[in-house]
């Protein structure tokens, strides 16, 4: 039996290794956005399909039986493709979504529905702002020319950055006595992040909340609705069984 599960997620890496156990012929596919990614086992394939056609192609092509859309819950654009696709060939399609943050007691956060609004914000209203974003969307900050701005990612940005600017280059995950290390050495007063959820980066979201720094929270995007949701690789299991 072949699944194509989408994302480079660590959950996507935990289903992949469970179907491989249960016998199953697994290809992950990656986005091919950060160099030398954590491979899942079974087979590997790299880039995109060219669109929900090319995506229909590819699953008939492969006698694909499911679809696990493990994806970042930022990756839009493969999701929509991903509902498409499966809408078309019948096939089922599972989205393994890792629950929202939701704020506790002594969270600051201002929540923006886009990386503009968030632009717009910290520029107004801070000095030292850390963006722990990724690469892919800080051009909408590269517009203030004022304010300071310590950006962390993977992989070095190939956009346009603001002026003012620390780039800091380094792969999670980063404990909360680190996190309140960096804030304090460069007088953080707001952090911007994306609702991703999930354990991985969440000691920033503590380190903010133990020094009192307000962060901007970079709401999801609406995915398509789908019939299956899960939000474990042990409930991915329990609906494939069912399927």
């Amino acid at each position: 039996m072949r699944a194509l599960i989408l994302g480079g997620t660590g959950e996507a890496r935990e289903v992949a290794k469970l179907l491989v156990d249960d016998g199953w012929h697994v290809t992950s596919s990656l986005a091919g956005r950060v160099d030398n990614p954590k491979l899942p086992v079974g087979e590997v394939r790299i880039g995109g399909f060219g669109g929900p056609a090319g995506l229909v192609q590819w699953l008939i092509a492969n006698g694909v039986e499911v679809v696990i859309d493990a994806t970042h819950p930022f990756a839009e654009r493969i999701s929509v493709s991903a509902s498409e696709a499966t809408r078309a060939t019948g096939i089922p399609l599972i989205a393994l979504h890792r629950p929202a943050w939701t704020p506790v007691a002594r969270d600051r956060w201002l929540p923006v529905h886009s990386m503009q609004e968030a632009a717009e914000l910290v520029a107004r209203d801070f000095h030292h702002i850390f963006l722990t974003i990724g690469r892919q969307q800080l051009e909408p900050f590269s517009h203030d020319p004022h304010n300071l701005y310590v950006i962390r990612t993977v992989e070095p940005p190939q956009v346009p950055l603001p002026a003012r600017h620390r780039l800091i280059q380094s792969r999670g995950p980063f404990t909360v006595e680190d996190e309140k290390k960096l804030m304090r050495d460069n007088q953080i007063d707001c952090v911007v992040t994306k609702n991703s959820g999930g354990q991985m980066t969440q000691a920033k979201l503590d380190a903010a909340r133990e020094l009192g720094i307000p962060v901007v929270m970079v709401e999801r995007p609406k995915l398509p609705a789908v019939s299956h949701e899960a939000h474990t690789a042990a409930e991915v299991m329990e609906i494939i069984r069912a399927l």
